[in-house]
């Protein structure tokens, strides 16, 4: 497949393959200026999100992670500082859903060193930072946002795995 971008408008991308088990899979990508614009997609994200979501976010060190979940705490309505759980490992906040914002970089792909199914399977939101480093214990249906440093802004990749992640993604993209 081919991907094309139209010279003027945002660089949003929409692909579609299914895969042997007949999964969804879409990617998109987005480019925010600065860390406020990171934070406004995140609070549109949160006012998106239902109980038992899951967002995998990936980048390296400084890319904008748990500046994109400040705005994700802040579309599920969590007025709490939102600090990075990277020696926690996780850290819960309250607001319309719980918000369980986990980093998984410290536990080397040990994925039984945490319960995960109480934050997957709990009554709120899940959020991994290097959740990519959990492989096959990712559940089935998750999106995942891709952060990229590019000149003063980021680039976001979303790959949307499952059905609820693909709603998610045509929710953030709806309007755009």
């Amino acid at each position: 497949m081919t991907k094309t971008k139209k010279e003027g408008s945002l660089p949003l991308f929409l692909l579609m393959e299914i895969s042997q088990n007949k999964t969804f899979w879409y990617n998109n990508y987005m480019y925010t200026k600065n860390e406020d614009e990171l934070v406004a997609l995140g609070e549109k994200l949160g006012h998106l999100l239902e109980q038992n979501d899951v967002l995998i976010l990936t980048g390296e060190l400084g890319a904008g992670k748990t500046t994109l979940t400040k705005g994700l705490a802040k579309g599920l309505g969590i007025h709490q500082m939102i600090k990075s759980p990277t020696y926690t490992i996780v850290r819960e906040y309250e607001g319309r859903l719980p918000l369980y914002h986990l980093d998984v970089y410290r536990i080397e792909g040990d994925a039984d060193s945490i319960d995960l199914d109480e934050f997957l399977f709990g009554s709120g939101v899940t959020v991994i930072e290097w959740g990519h480093l959990l492989g096959e214990n990712l559940p089935s249906d998750y999106l995942e946002l891709e952060i990229l440093k590019k000149d003063e802004g980021r680039e976001i990749v979303f790959h949307a795995h499952g059905q609820r992640a693909t709603e998610l993604l045509k929710g953030l993209t709806d309007g755009v």
